[in-house]
């Protein structure tokens, strides 16, 4: 599995068919970087059934996909044209834990 230091999800739901070289524009519009500069992007379907994600590893690109027999990706809510993770939210993201619940402070009305 593909670890990168950094993960940018682009939030709005992509046309799955779209290869490396329209993926690596998109990029470069949207987030305002170079697909080639270490970090990741990750793209989804409608659905949020298939996840493709670009990386450079330094000699070349990567474009990976995963897609889900049942359930959803975890996705941030619409709002922001981009979204960063962390390196252990990318972990959780794939397996398909909610990783936005894992740094959730309890509600203030608790009390133990």
């Amino acid at each position: 599995m593909i670890r990168p230091e950094q993960v940018f999800l682009a939030v709005d739901p992509l046309d799955m068919r779209r290869g490396a070289e329209r993926l690596s524009c998109h990029v470069q519009q949207l987030v305002g970087r170079s697909p080639c500069d270490g970090t990741a992007c990750a793209f989804t379907n409608r659905d949020r059934s298939r996840l493709k994600l670009l990386v450079w590893d330094g000699t070349g690109v990567w474009l990976c996909q995963r897609r889900l027999h049942a359930g959803r990706f975890r996705w941030p809510a619409p709002g922001a044209t981009v979204h960063a993770l962390s390196r252990d939210e990318w972990d959780w993201l794939v397996v398909g834990v909610d990783w936005q619940r894992l740094h959730a402070s309890p509600p203030a009305h608790w009390h133990v």
